[in-house]
């Protein structure tokens, strides 16, 4: 089936370690699919997606970057980052596995359930690591057939 046509597409920058703006883009990206009319169940799943990619991105990359796509179908995500990567994603899949450093544990971070709350928040998820060279998450929440 052909994809709709394209809404928005935003592109957000994510410094690493930068607690003190870590969340501004996932209220970028809230605002951007409320101001559009986007329905509110879509809105609260892609606001989840978006602040545990985003903190992942703050905390366990050397920055990268979000972008929002709205099509009439769907809202994507994609985080990208050139950091360490994923050695093993299926185990960091995992409900409370988490390699986070202690100056994050030490801050609350860590709990192991990012990777979890942003699959378990979409309809179709994928996670594509290599190790040394970086990382890609693509989050897509479908918003049903338009009607014409």
């Amino acid at each position: 089936m052909p994809r709709t046509s394209l809404v928005l597409k935003r592109i957000y920058p994510v410094a690493p370690r930068d607690l003190e703006r870590a969340g501004t883009v996932s209220t970028a990206v809230r605002r951007e699919l409320l101001d559009l009319g986007v329905g509110a169940d879509v809105v609260r799943r892609a606001s989840i997606i978006c602040f545990e990619g985003e903190m992942n991105l703050v905390l366990y990359s050397t920055g990268g970057r979000v972008i929002l796509l709205v099509e009439d179908d769907r809202v994507e995500l994609l985080f990208s980052d050139h950091g360490p990567g994923i050695a093993d994603v299926e185990l960091a899949s995992q409900p409370g596995y988490s390699t986070a450093p202690d100056w994050a544990r030490e801050l609350g971070f860590g709990a192991g359930l990012g990777i979890t709350n942003m699959e378990q928040n979409s309809d179709l998820f994928k996670i594509r690591s290599r190790v040394g060279k970086g990382t890609v998450v693509r989050a897509t929440i479908l918003r049903g057939i338009p009607f014409f």
